[in-house]
C-alpha cells in the first residue's frame, strides 16, 4: 500500500466533525486531520506491521503520524530505538505520546533505555520531555527505579503543562505503589509545586490509597498552597 492507497484507506472512514474536534484538541498548525476514530486506525495498522515504506510517507496527516508511531511501537527493541530520533519529534500531543507511542519492547530493555529517558527529560520540547515521563509510568514504577523516577520528576519543565501532568500523573503512581518513597518526592525542593498539588489530587482520587494516606496528602497541599502564598508575598 502507497501513501495515495492509505489517504484513501483512511478517507473512507473520516468524520468532519470529528476532525474538527480534534483539531480543537490537539491544537498543532502543521497537522491536517482526517477525523478518523482511534479504533479503526488500530485496524488500519495491522496492515503495516512490517512495512518499512510507511516511515518514508509524509508527515501531513495526523492520522499517518499516529499510525507511524505506533506501528514503530509494535517494532523490537534495535529496530525501534534506530527509529526514535526521527520519531519522537512527531509527538505533538498527548494522544500521539500516550495513546499511539506505546513501546512494549522496552520492557524486556528497561537498563538499556534509561540513556534515552535521560536525553528526552533533559530536552526542552514539551513532548520531548512527557514522552520520557510516560515510558517510565508505563514501565518503571517499581523498586529498582525510584530513583530515576524521582532525577526525572524534578527534572520536568513544569511551565510545559503536558510535561508537568506527565510528571504529576508519574508521581502519583508512585505514591499509590511506592507511597513512603512517594513521600519523599513531595517533600524534595528541586520538585515543583504545581507537579505536587497535581500529583495529590490525581493519588487522593485512587482506590489504592488508604483514607488515612488521603488525609496527610491534603494535608501536605495545603502547607504546599501556605508555602506558596509566602513566595508571592
Amino acid at each position: 500500500m502507497n501513501y495515495s492507497q492509505l489517504l484513501e484507506e483512511l478517507e473512507k472512514y473520516s468524520e468532519p466533525e470529528f476532525a474538527t474536534g480534534e483539531k480543537r484538541i490537539v491544537n498543532d498548525p502543521l497537522l491536517k486531520f482526517l477525523g478518523v476514530r482511534t479504533p479503526t486506525l488500530r485496524k488500519i495498522i495491522k496492515k503495516y506491521k512490517w512495512n518499512e515504506e510507511l516511515f518514508n510517507f509524509p508527515n501531513e496527516y495526523y492520522e499517518v503520524v499516529f499510525i507511524k508511531l505506533a506501528v514503530v511501537s509494535e517494532f523490537p527493541y534495535e529496530q525501534f530505538v534506530s527509529r526514535l530520533e526521527s520519531l519522537v519529534p512527531l509527538i505533538t500531543d498527548w494522544a500521539l505520546c500516550d495513546s499511539a507511542m506505546k513501546p512494549k519492547c522496552i520492557k524486556k530493555h528497561r537498563e538499556n533505555f534509561i540513556p534515552y529517558i535521560k536525553k528526552y527529560i533533559s530536552m526542552e520540547g514539551e513532548f520531548e520531555q512527557r514522552f520520557a515521563l510516560i515510558t517510565l509510568l508505563s514501565f518503571y514504577v517499581e523498586d529498582e527505579w525510584l530513583s530515576l523516577i524521582k532525577e526525572c520528576v524534578e527534572m520536568c519543565d513544569s511551565s510545559k503543562y503536558y510535561a508537568m501532568m506527565g510528571a504529576a500523573w508519574l508521581l502519583a503512581e508512585v505514591l499509590v505503589k511506592h507511597y513512603e518513597y512517594g513521600l519523599t518526592i513531595l517533600n524534595s525542593t528541586m520538585c515543583d509545586i504545581k507537579v505536587k498539588n497535581k500529583a495529590i489530587s490525581k493519588a487522593c482520587d485512587s482506590y489504592r490509597i488508604t483514607n488515612e494516606q488521603k488525609m496527610y496528602l491534603k494535608q501536605l497541599r495545603a502547607i504546599f498552597v501556605k508555602q506558596t502564598a509566602k513566595s508571592i508575598d
